[in-house]
């Protein structure tokens, strides 16, 4: 029996067969004027066979638009582009429902051809994906909202765990080098300002420290109360970001603070490089991808030593740099930081912090 000839029939095999299916079918002629429109397709869209055979699907019932809000019933159809390729399309469109709502479907259509060769029509097979859709954008959102909790470095590596399904990530020795930031006199601050105004003034400058330091091809760590601890494979990387914070991003906070009335707000940072090792911490629930070792240690003390306003780094962040950005910086002491039994030399960039820019 041929195709068209089997869907005159109700109660014919093909027919039977349609309206078993969960995904909504219809069928049309070369000139798109449908010729079946199964159960679920009445379910779908809200329309009855009854209202929609021998119309066509340009006639004002679903107006498909695709996902940047083209209407293609009078354009690219995906219909029009299986028949005249004589094969197979598939898209992601916006139906509209008799209601007037429009939902999105994932759309397959496929040729129909007699054994003769002769294209008699195309069938449309449309799933409703709202729920895919809703999950997807709230696992969009889940993920926008885990990067701003976690660094960019541990969510690539949940990414990629995942996608391997190995168990945590390998511990490894890398060379880094690990930038400490911290406020100065923050115990005072918060004790003479109100919570809210506290936590503002952090997440403005956590803000612009995530920025510069993204900026410098480095990545956030963690947030240690008042204090920021990032990472950079590239020593230089890791000094222009925190001449970058001293000679622009710092002052233009304080700037706005003093038009607002509000205290200026005084920052040390210390930069060390070094051999860490870089690796999954924690339990079986909760883990966290960090960097551990006497490089982060050192990194932390040398930014306890540091002056506010000028930043300090160890000899051995000085070694990595080139000779440009070393020339900005002078020796300034050296110093038996608690836990070292030997002396750290210390570097302090010259008065003019943008000197290395």
């Amino acid at each position: 029996m041929k195709i068209l000839e089997a869907l005159q029939d109700p109660g014919s095999q093909l027919c039977v067969m349609l309206d078993s299916l969960y995904d909504g079918v219809y069928i049309v002629d070369p000139n798109r004027v449908i010729l079946y429109w199964n159960k679920a397709a009445e379910e779908l869209t809200g329309y009855s066979a009854a209202e929609v055979i021998g119309k066509s699907c340009r006639e004002d019932i679903l107006n498909h638009i695709d996902e940047n809000g083209i209407l293609l019933c009078r354009g690219a159809c995906p219909i029009l582009k299986a028949m005249h390729c004589r094969g197979k399309s598939s898209a992601k469109v916006y139906p509209k429902h008799k209601n007037g709502r429009r939902f999105p479907v994932e759309t397959h259509v496929s040729t129909l051809i007699e054994d003769d060769g002769q294209v008699v029509g195309a069938v449309e097979v449309f799933r409703d994906i709202t729920l895919q859709e809703d999950y997807r954008i709230l696992q969009e959102k889940f993920n926008n909202m885990l990067k701003k909790y976690v660094s960019g470095t541990t969510y690539s590596s949940i990414k990629d765990t995942l996608r391997s399904e190995q168990p945590v990530s390998p511990t490894r020795l890398v060379d880094m080098s690990v930038l400490y930031l911290d406020v100065v006199s923050f115990t005072t601050f918060s004790e003479a300002n109100p919570p809210a105004e506290v936590v503002k003034m952090l997440n403005d400058l956590f803000g612009i420290c995530e920025v510069v330091i993204r900026e410098n091809f480095g990545d956030i760590d963690k947030f240690i109360g008042d204090a920021v601890m990032a990472v950079f494979h590239d020593a230089a990387d890791a000094v222009r970001a925190g001449i970058k914070l001293f000679a622009t991003a710092l002052p233009q906070m304080n700037s706005i603070r003093l038009e607002n009335n509000q205290q200026e707000i005084q920052v040390r940072i210390g930069i060390n490089s070094g051999l860490l090792l870089q690796g999954d911490v924690g339990t079986e629930e909760r883990r966290d991808l960090t960097v551990i070792g006497d490089t982060v240690n050192v990194a932390a003390r040398v930014e306890k030593a540091g002056i506010p306003g000028r930043l300090m780094i160890s000899e051995a962040c000085l070694a990595r740099l080139p000779e440009d950005l070393a020339a900005c910086f002078t020796y300034h002491y050296s110093e038996l930081l608690k836990g070292k039994t030997e002396e750290i030399k210390l570097f302090i960039a010259a008065e003019r912090s943008d000197s290395g820019e």
